[in-house]
């Protein structure tokens, strides 16, 4: 009996080992072509970076010059935050020579450190402020060339006093005028502690990449990944539906709010606890980390052409009628991306928007051809067909027709 007992023990081990080195062993998207971050500030020994990379983000968070060393251990880069660089209203009205001094003084002390990915420098700013902005985004393109300048805008069910615009389009419009950025980030909080999905969260997402791609930059999206307010307690089908909806839409980058639990309120199960353990939300939000570095290297080559709803169409989206490349869509509610690879091959993104139930779906492209899939779990494509047809609720799935 402790023999059997003794063996049991040891596979279990040896089974996490495999689990661990497998883990490790995936190739993440680098930031520059997917980026993935978990929002707020880092700080913490060394293993607090490696659980960061080991629940698959290539992005270590908001960092201190004096952490660097440990985002580059953990095989992470980061954006740099430093009070001296906090673009707060009073710092907007700074002039242009003091806003440069602030920003070169902080690129010298990171020096050429490869892990900088951009420096941060304000979240949710109001429209008056955004020509202020543009000094500090100004001054980070000319100390530091290449890296990003960090700003997060409204979600749009935001108040126009907080946005300083009538509209929120307006809002876009005049932050890439006055900020030129090199991308845009956005947050949307959607998923309600009743199962609901708060009303906007794919207006917003179209606002956004109607932005982005007329500005020809990309866009993120900061979504959910704890409990508070009146917010839901994290699912897998949440995390799916926050993912693919983000990707159906032809986002570069998605953000979740937040990774560590703030010690107020009623937050509650983020991936690391206010005690510093990892929460079954961690478990969750690796798994869907992992699948967008599965689905990466395919999803990253390819062009946003549209996007449409089946059969339900949210106010401010559009319909099947508009689609590019299919000819029918079967399934409950739908959501499709329509994408295009380099070589002019149709892509579709599907996604089941239902947050609590499973559906069976069929496509028929317009054009002839053999529909394959990408898989999540191995990145090959294969051809699609049997139990593929399934979609658990928020489950997307990238589609191709090869001609």
């Amino acid at each position: 009996m402790k023999y059997t007992a003794y063996i049991l023990i040891l596979i279990i081990g040896l089974s996490c080992v495999v689990a661990a080195q497998s883990t490790k062993e995936i190739t993440m998207l680098k930031p520059s072509e997917f980026t993935v971050l978990p929002w707020g500030g880092t700080s913490g020994d060394q293993s607090v970076y490696d659980t960061i990379r080991d629940c698959g983000f290539n992005l270590a968070g908001f960092v201190t010059v004096e952490e660097l060393d440990k985002v580059a251990k953990a095989g992470l880069e980061c954006l740099v935050r430093d009070s001296s660089i906090h673009a707060s209203d009073a710092a907007t009205q700074l002039d242009q020579a003091e806003i440069d001094k602030r920003i070169a003084d902080v690129v010298e002390r990171v020096g050429n450190n490869p892990v900088v990915y951009g420096f941060y420098l304000r979240d949710e700013p109001n429209a008056a402020v955004f020509p202020g902005l543009g000094k500090w985004a100004a001054a980070v393109n000319k100390a530091a060339p290449g890296k990003l300048a960090y700003i997060n805008l409204f979600p749009n069910y935001a108040s126009a006093g907080a946005l300083g615009t009538p509209t929120y389009d307006e809002h876009l419009a005049e932050y890439v005028k006055h900020v030129k950025p090199k991308f845009i980030s956005y947050d949307h909080y959607a998923l309600m502690d009743n199962g609901s999905l708060r009303g906007g969260y794919f207006q917003n997402l179209e606002s956004v990449r109607a932005a982005a791609l007329k500005n020809d930059i990309p866009f993120w999206n900061i979504v959910l990944s704890n409990a508070h307010f009146k917010y839901a307690e994290p699912t897998p089908a949440g995390f799916r539906f926050q993912l693919y909806t983000t990707l159906a839409y032809g986002a570069r980058g998605i953000s979740y709010f937040t990774y560590f639990a703030p010690h107020v309120g009623n937050y509650r199960l983020a991936p690391i606890d206010q005690f510093g353990n990892k929460t079954q939300t961690w478990n969750m939000l690796r798994e869907v980390n992992l699948q967008l570095h599965k689905l990466g290297p395919v999803y990253i080559t390819l062009k946003s052409v549209n996007v449409f709803h089946h059969p339900e169409i949210p106010e401010g989206c559009r319909g099947i009628e508009s689609s590019k490349f299919i000819e029918s869509l079967s399934g409950s509610q739908m959501l499709v991306g329509e994408f295009e690879d380099p070589d002019g091959q149709p892509y579709a993104m599907i996604v089941n928007t239902s947050l609590h139930e499973s559906t069976p779906f069929q496509v028929k492209f317009k054009d002839e051809g053999k529909v394959h899939r990408v898989s999540p779990y191995t990145g090959n494509t294969g051809v699609w067909q049997g139990e593929d047809c399934w979609l658990a609720a928020g489950q997307g799935m990238l589609l191709c027709l090869k001609k």
